[in-house]
């Protein structure tokens, strides 16, 4: 099982998901042990792929740093935290969480998509 540190301890995950925007970029960085990087690939695609058949899915993507730590950037947007709350608790999601590698550290943090003229879009 993950062990879990905020990326802003003042305003965690828990408080910004009760929130009513939309919509939202959930970054979660995973640090882990060399050996659990095979383990942690394979529950992060099972999880994906129940978080992708929930509704309000538009987008997600797995980067891993460079170097040699297996650290991971988990890159999801949805419609709005409503969506991602639904999906959170599903009992397909928390039955699949519970597999992560327990080396694994997540640091997840939601951010409102910002609308750049010229540069991108909400």
């Amino acid at each position: 099982m993950l062990a879990f540190r905020p990326l802003d301890p003042a305003d965690p995950v828990q408080v910004q998901l009760a929130l009513q925007t939309g919509p939202v970029a959930l970054a979660d960085l995973f640090t882990l042990d060399p050996a659990d990087e095979p383990a942690f690939r394979t529950v992060w695609a099972e999880n994906a792929a129940v978080m992708k058949a929930h509704p309000g899915f538009i987008a997600t993507q797995l980067p891993r740093a460079i170097g040699n730590r297996p650290t991971h950037f988990n890159d999801a947007v949805r419609e709005s935290n409503a969506h991602f709350r639904t999906a959170f608790g599903s009992p397909e999601f928390r039955a699949k969480f519970g597999a992560h590698p327990p080396s694994g550290i997540a640091s997840r943090h939601l951010f409102e998509k910002v609308a750049v003229p010229g540069i991108c879009v909400a």
